[in-house]
């Protein structure tokens, strides 16, 4: 670390990201639940309402593979403010919205701004912070990165039920505004930024290929796999992202580098992070589904099932991490998913009358496994690569994390609406229902659909078997030094020009 950023007050920098960070998380969780009050004050339908959702997911998706390039092109100071003052345009466009188009309009400004920020955030980071110090850095982004997804639900639960949906967009404001203005104080320029120019193609492949793929797995987790849309997105990211990756290894200076892959412990803990990303949400999706729809409970309710054990991530996220800088990842990240696996494992044992207690007490040591190993492998992975390579390993991080979010989602509930077909055409022949006939169906539907989440989350019990086998092979190693060779080099000649000179 240089001189220059290591007499750096980190606080006040460390305040502001954090801040902008959380208000950014919040805000993509913040409308699922408030999706059916938007549709019916707007008069649009299920599927159009979504795209304030898919919107939001897509253009963060978009935006993370060019953030590197706009990390080493622009200083630190003005790309947090560009990030923060997109965020806050969106956020006022939304709250006053008076149509459907103008408010997915603000939703995607937001987006284009977290899209931004949330990559700068881990550079930052990951450049002020030593690397003995990294884990307990990271455990500090933690807070945001886990603390908002769950607060989220449970507070617009309780909003929409009380007042309009706008006023999720007015609590944001006061908070974003501060982070603007506060974050124009103490930000500081911590990133070296190099001229480079931007590679148009790989930024058309990666939109058509990270865009079509994440559109298709969020769309087939609601239309199903058969859907038309569905096959022609997921053709044409999956064709897209074949040309970007040929293009990014071909050209001088890609976009996204794919090199980051060369790092062996950097691939293993993209790897487990991808998997324990897509075991996650099976929780946040399959549980709001249980307890609204089969058990009436009401948004508020199932959103204060899934916050103690939001709370305990967000207490535990900075003593994971000084944990880490003491021992590494690899036992934090064993034990993290060994109870992963058996909380995930007991979630496929629903039944009509399990109670509210036990449910919030199983997701609760849930999020505690999941909180003892999210941070230190992301952290494990980036500590590997040299600094000069931090920009386009973050990115790469976020980017496959999104696509592991949307997939792990389409997936889960493909998954459970499947096996609940199957298991309502087996109990309408055993029991001799009348399929016409809706109240005797009713009691059917309940005990397919139990079935069928039981069903997703015994696949999302094998996904955290598979991080876990994994985890047995992480090693803490220190960062890929490639510059003492440089300087090596440098000394050589200056040594060479120096007898030379002597000689003359």
């Amino acid at each position: 670390m240089t001189n220059a950023v290591s007499n750096l007050k980190r606080g006040p920098i460390v305040a502001s990201l954090i801040i902008a960070a959380f208000v950014a998380i919040l805000a993509q969780t913040l409308l699922n639940i408030a999706l059916p009050s938007i549709m019916k004050d707007l008069n649009v339908s299920e599927n159009t309402a979504q795209w304030l959702i898919t919107g939001y997911m897509l253009v963060n998706g978009v935006l993370i593979p060019i953030s590197a390039y706009m990390i080493e092109r622009f200083t630190t100071r003005s790309l947090f403010i560009v990030a923060v003052s997109l965020f806050t345009i969106g956020t006022i466009v939304s709250a006053l919205a008076h149509s459907f188009p103008i408010l997915l309009t603000g939703r995607l400004i937001q987006a284009a701004g977290a899209g931004i920020l949330m990559p700068l955030m881990s550079i930052v980071f990951l450049t002020i912070f030593p690397v003995a110090e990294r884990g307990k850095a990271m455990g500090m982004m933690g807070l945001a990165m886990i603390f908002a997804p769950a607060v989220g639900p449970t507070l617009s639960g309780w909003i929409v039920e009380h007042y309009s949906w706008r006023v999720l967009f007015y609590i944001l404001l006061p908070i974003i505004l501060f982070a603007l203005f506060y974050g124009a104080y103490a930000m500081k320029n911590v990133t070296r930024n190099a001229k480079s120019k931007l590679d148009y193609l790989a930024v058309v492949l990666s939109t058509l290929g990270f865009g079509g793929i994440l559109y298709g797995f969020s769309d087939a987790g609601t239309d199903g796999w058969n859907n038309n849309t569905v096959i022609t997105s997921l053709v044409i990211g999956v064709v897209s992202l074949i040309l970007f990756v040929w293009r990014e290894l071909v050209v001088e200076k890609p976009i996204l580098e794919l090199r980051v892959f060369k790092f062996s412990m950097y691939s293993l803990t993209t790897v487990i992070n991808v998997i324990v990303t897509m075991a996650m949400y099976s929780g946040m999706i399959l549980l709001p589904l249980y307890l609204q729809n089969i058990r009436g409970f009401t948004p508020v309710e199932s959103g204060l099932l899934l916050l103690p054990g939001a709370i305990l991530m967000g207490i535990m996220s900075p003593i994971t991490g000084i944990i880490f800088d003491k021992i590494g990842a690899r036992w934090l990240a064993v034990v993290g998913l060994a109870i992963t696996v058996g909380t995930t494992y007991m979630l496929s044992d629903l039944a009509s009358d399990t109670t509210y207690t036990a449910l919030i007490t199983i997701y609760s040591f849930r999020m505690f496994g999941m909180s003892l190993l999210m941070m230190p492998i992301q952290t494990a992975g980036m500590n590997q690569l040299p600094q000069r390579l931090n920009a386009h390993g973050s990115a790469m991080q976020q980017t496959l994390r999104n696509v592991a979010g949307a997939l792990g989602a389409a997936l889960l509930v493909t998954i459970m609406t499947n096996k609940t077909k199957d298991v309502v055409k087996e109990l309408i022949v055993s029991t001799g229902t009348n399929p016409q006939d809706e109240k005797a169906m009713l009691p059917l539907q309940a005990q397919a659909m139990i079935e069928g989440i039981n069903h997703a989350f015994v696949v999302a019990t094998w996904f955290a078997v598979a991080a876990l086998v994994l985890a047995f092979f992480i090693k803490k190693v220190k960062p890929h030094e490639e510059k003492k060779v440089e300087t090596a080099k440098n000394d050589d000649k200056v040594k060479a020009q120096t007898q030379a000179a002597s000689r003359g």
